[in-house]
């Protein structure tokens, strides 16, 4: 229902308070079936406040504008009956259209107001930055949230991209302006958008500020495209062959011709070449290693295309509501963007994604070797095992040797350091096994192998792992134990057959005994510390490896001209490839050694409770202990639970690394839980059918007839 503007009922401005009959009358002509409702009334407050000077009062009232608009309370008897049923937004804008339909001296305001804010505004920053990454690198992105996060911002009224978070606060709201219906938007711009002489026409504005926008994406998309890591990854493309080269040049074409539907469709292929050439970089990075750095620029590549795209929409679609639908679309995501672009955090998770990917799948090629399948590969692990008890062995003795010493904590720290990573360095070298460290390239393993598909015939062959995985890590751990307890007391004997006195001393024996009690210390939570510091070091090996592959180190070593004088071309050779095949395996010792001699000496510093248990560490310390205690102490009930002690350590080191390995290795593949569900039902239904094959490799088969029978005697 549009009234005509002959008999308008709103007084002319003045300084005095509207009264109770002016509102009334208003509400009366304007909303009939519901003359009471609040909307109504706050909505002529305000139309009869519109400010006729000053950008910021303007603003204000565009602000107050919108949470009247916004507001959740029904107005759906503001408009006729015949009318459908519409969400509050809809209505109250219903509402708007038929007040500026039928008062021009109000609408004549909101005109003035919107040509002064269009003029007075500048939208480039919004169209061109707002949630698009601000600095050239990952470090300087983070750098530039965290001032913002913590640091005031001036204000900057002349800007749109400060309206549009003023305008709507909070992330939620991208979804509420994505429903605005676009006719009622296109019929309200139609009538406070005509120009009043000598204002300029708001329309006109926005659009040069959206052309403008489309070029400086063109030139920074540009810049980003054509550096030297992106070159490098992507060499099937010349460089004058590159489509970021004629991005700038389309776009010229574009804003000389005033975004005609040629050159729009010139800069829509231009834009999908762009896009295959970051795939094709993207590829190169899965084969060859991955830069925190570049993949932060790959990310910026695609969405500033994907603004690029959206405003060519706005451009290029005909005038009237596809225009409106255009513009939400794009309004909405300029607003679902700006929110979580002042998220560190976001940042970080959305950017390491693809380099904790990579790190898992190093992780994971290294883990494969920790699974055995046959009887033979089973007693290899366990005999490979045991010589990671007997070095561990050692490593216990030479550890309660060195805490002994009246160290500085810095130099104790380094002191154990070294000597936990040297054991582990050694446990690699020898070709030995390490229990403790197969949870967490294991788990990395199987995410791969879940994440590739569990469904239909590859979840028999899926299944199969997770017998495999649990079998060798029982070889494992029966190798180290079951050699760590007799090398360890076999050398404390040895000590006290050539000193005359025991390894540890009767205090320093209890007090290690003690320490192994399941609720009467803090074991248990130092093993799940231990667990956690257990994956943390598969997390460096991975990153080390990932390291190593991105930056060529074997390329470069096997043509290094001083390695071949000296080494030989296949010596060269040889080194270039165990750097690759040590990478990951040195890079995990090393961390975890430092590592578990750093949680004492930092609980230390801070006044916290920090220690670590490793369950084979701790059954060496334990056998120790019982040397110097004597025969008669190991049946004490304190020495016996603090070996239930260590079972539980060793329980918990496993479940924690591997529990945090296979959740990241999920998340970092984008693993399903269509496809996990499955897969576990069907595991536990393995477990259920053949519980034997989870803890014992499989029977060897029987030997195979002879084809000919040997005769005997002759006959």
């Amino acid at each position: 229902m549009t009234l005509p503007p002959s008999a308008p009922l709103t007084p002319s401005r003045t300084s005095h308070a509207p009264s109770e009959r002016e509102v009334d009358a208003f509400c009366v002509q304007y909303a009939p079936r519901a003359p009471g409702n609040p909307a109504v009334r706050d909505l002529y407050r305000l139309l009869r406040d519109v400010p006729e000077d000053g950008l910021e009062s303007r603003l204000d009232w565009v602000e107050r504008w919108m949470a009247w608009l916004r507001e959740r309370i029904s107005a759906h008897a503001l408009v006729d009956a015949a009318e459908p049923e519409a969400p509050p937004a809809d209505t109250r804008l219903t509402l708007m259209i038929r007040i500026m339909e039928g008062e021009p001296a109000m609408r004549a305001a909101v005109t003035r107001l919107v040509s002064a804010v269009c003029d007075g505004s500048r939208g480039l920053k919004l169209f061109a930055q707002v949630g698009l990454p601000a600095g050239q690198g990952f470090l300087s992105e983070v750098s530039d949230r965290l001032a913002r996060t913590l640091l005031p911002s001036p204000p900057e009224p002349g800007k749109l991209s400060e309206l549009l978070l003023r305008l709507f606060p909070v992330p939620e709201d991208a979804v509420w302006l994505a429903l605005l219906s676009p006719a009622l938007l296109t019929k309200l711009a139609t009538l406070v958008g005509e120009p009043l002489p000598p204002a300029p026409v708001p329309a006109a504005r926005v659009r040069s500020d959206l052309m403008d926008a489309l070029m400086l994406l063109a030139v920074q998309t540009a810049a980003l495209g054509t550096m030297e890591d992106v070159r490098d990854r992507a060499p099937e493309t010349s460089f004058r062959a590159s489509p970021f080269l004629r991005l700038r040049m389309v776009c010229d074409a574009v804003l000389a011709r005033d975004a005609a539907s040629d050159t729009l469709r010139d800069l829509a292929t231009c834009v999908d070449d762009c896009r295959l050439v970051v795939v094709s970089v993207s590829r190169h990075l899965e084969a060859s290693g991955v830069s925190v750095d570049l993949v932060y620029r790959l990310e910026r590549i695609r969405r500033s295309l994907e603004r690029m795209e959206a405003i060519a929409r706005v451009l290029g679609a005909p005038r009237g509501e596809p225009r409106w639908r255009e513009a939400l679309g794009l309004l909405s995501d300029l607003l679902r963007r700006a929110h979580a672009d002042r998220s560190v955090g976001e940042l970080v998770r959305r950017n390491a994604r693809m380099l904790a990917r990579k790190i898992i799948e190093r992780a994971g090629h290294s883990g494969e070797h920790y699974i055995t399948s046959t009887r033979a590969e089973f007693h290899a692990m366990v005999h490979s095992a045991a010589g990671g008890g007997l070095v561990t062995a050692v490593a216990v003795a030479s550890k309660f040797a060195l805490t002994a010493l009246a160290l500085a904590p810095f130099f104790s720290w380094l002191a154990v350091g070294l000597n936990y990573a040297v054991a582990f360095l050694l446990i690699q070298v020898l070709g030995f096994t390490l229990a403790t460290k197969q949870p967490s390239v294991t788990a990395a393993t199987l995410a791969g192998a879940v994440g590739e598909g569990a469904r239909g015939d590859r979840l028999s062959s899926l299944v199969d792992i997770i017998p495999r995985i649990t079998r060798s890590q029982l070889a494992a751990f029966t190798g180290n134990l079951g050699c760590v307890l007799p090398a360890a007391v076999a050398l404390a004997l040895a000590w006290q057959a050539a000193r005359g006195t025991p390894f540890l001393s009767p205090a320093k024996a209890q007090a290690t005994v003690d320490s192994m009690h399941p609720w009467k210390s803090g074991s248990l939570p130092y093993a799940a510390l231990t667990g956690v510091l257990l994956w943390l070091s598969s997390v460096a090996g991975g990153w080390l490896e990932n390291f190593v592959v991105y930056r060529r180190l074997p390329e470069a070593l096997a043509h290094h001209r001083v390695l071949r004088r000296v080494l030989g071309v296949g010596g060269a050779q040889r080194l270039a490839d165990g750097l690759v095949h040590m990478a990951s395996g040195v890079g995990a010792s090393v961390t975890l050694g430092f590592l578990l001699a750093l949680m004492n000496v930092l609980g230390r510093f801070f006044g916290l409770p920090l220690d670590i248990r490793h369950v084979t560490f701790a059954l060496g310390s334990m056998a120790m202990a019982g040397g110097a205690l004597g025969p008669q102490a190991v049946l004490q009930p304190d020495f016996l639970m603090a070996l239930v002690g260590v079972g539980l350590i060793g329980v918990i080191n496993f479940t924690v690394s591997f529990s945090l390995a296979l959740g990241v290795a999920v998340r970092a593949r984008d693993v399903p839980v269509g496809e996990a569900l499955p897969f576990l039902k069907a595991v536990g239904a393995r477990f259920l059918a053949d519980p034997r094959s989870f803890f014992l490799p499989p029977r060897a088969p029987p030997e195979p007839l002879p084809a000919v029978l040997p005769v005997e005697g002759g006959h």
